[in-house]
């Protein structure tokens, strides 16, 4: 049975998925959650070393643990130093840092797009000269994800490690692949749910996915996009090189696809993709990365034969001390279950909350209904 160290911000779903694909698993993370699976040997840093995760620290502190191969999640991306320490006389599962930091700068990635005739978003490391006014632009960290930082830009100067990208008015989605070899097959196309005071969040934080059938209205053209998203993922794994599981962040506008970020490592969305389709994600990975091998599979047809399902990210209104979270086990609803007793200051993520329903917007309610339970559970 191979062993496979996981690292990242959070790791439980990534986890699972290894363990029912037959791997060990050790992971290193922020949380170590209670619902972690009993085959996962897990280490949390903040509790097992009282550091603050970083994926720096984290790579570090597994460096003397022994294991055959390495896979990384959030935010090792934007640390390409820190894929080599964790890779150091491993062997990696994962994009190498060669390749993040061509695909994580995103003026190589909009000159990418353009190339290929593909519509994005325009970027700039400077203000621009009249063309836009500030409203029309975002502020972005190049070391951010899940919309981290990302406001409004109101004219004035751009903060170091920042650049503007032109905002772009549709729907927020996302699209699954599987690459190698130059090639890629799409898994999944979802809506993104951003800023949702539903779940905690605000401005353009991350906090779920909803994973559709074909027609639903929660995008416009559905499948128009779905083939175009197809298009971009094959254009990004040929430019970039990219292998395994890959994520691409995107805004759908009147049949159009705009790419505007791409997430070289397991994303949070591919947790739906196992459960609506039936796949194992961990072992479309370790195939494409070991034996650069991709599964025979139709998007279309999954996603006619797929249940709506999906997932948002229940963040903390105030500082929360949880009580007895013990409970919490038997509700298969909810994942990524804090410890007993845990401190939680607001804004930081309390738990994951999943649902299916006979369409989005069913689905949507339902995520609502159950992020509203855990509230009160706190409270």
């Amino acid at each position: 049975m191979t062993h496979v160290l996981i690292a990242g911000l959070s790791t439980r779903a990534a986890a699972d998925s290894a363990v029912r694909a037959g791997f060990a698993v050790t992971t290193i993370d922020a949380y170590a959650d209670l619902d972690l699976h009993p085959a996962v040997r897990a280490l949390s840093l903040p509790r097992d070393s009282g550091a603050v995760f970083s994926a720096p620290a984290a790579a570090r502190a597994v460096a003397n643990l022994s294991c055959e191969a390495v896979v990384y999640g959030s935010n090792f991306e934007n640390h390409p130093d820190a894929v080599d320490a964790l890779a150091s006389s491993r062997i990696l599962w994962g994009n190498p840092s060669s390749v993040l930091r061509r695909v994580r700068d995103p003026l190589q990635l909009a000159r990418a797009f353009r190339r290929r005739g593909i519509r994005t978003p325009t970027v700039r490391t400077s203000g621009p000269h009249g063309e836009k006014s500030p409203g029309d632009w975002l502020v972005k960290r190049r070391r951010s994800g899940g919309g981290h930082g990302v406001h409004p830009w109101r004219g004035t100067a751009i903060p170091s490690g920042c650049y503007l990208q032109e905002r772009i008015e549709g729907v927020p989605g996302s699209v699954v692949f599987a690459a190698a070899g130059g090639r890629a097959v799409s898994l999944s196309i979802s809506r993104q749910i951003i800023g949702d005071v539903a779940f905690g969040a605000d401005g353009y934080r991350y906090c779920g996915n909803i994973l559709a059938a074909p027609g639903d209205e929660q995008f416009d053209q559905d499948e128009v996009l779905a083939g175009a998203a197809s298009v971009v993922a094959s254009a990004v794994a040929e430019d970039f090189g990219l292998v395994g599981l890959n994520g691409i962040d995107f805004v759908a506008a009147a049949g159009v696809i705009y790419p505007i970020e791409v997430n070289p490592r397991w994303c949070a969305s591919m947790e739906l993709v196992e459960r609506a389709y039936g796949l194992s994600m961990f072992g479309i990975h370790a195939a494409a990365c070991a034996a650069r091998t991709l599964p025979e599979f139709d998007v279309a047809q999954a996603r006619r034969l797929g249940r709506t399902a999906g997932k948002a990210v229940v963040f903390a209104r105030s500082d929360v001390r949880v009580g007895d979270t013990e409970p919490w086990l038997d509700d298969l609803s909810v994942r990524d279950v804090p410890r007993p007793g845990e401190r939680i200051a607001a804004g930081h993520p309390v738990c994951t909350v999943l649902a299916h329903g006979r369409d989005s917007a069913a689905c949507y309610r339902a995520l609502v209904e159950r992020a509203a339970r855990i509230y009160a559970a706190l409270e």
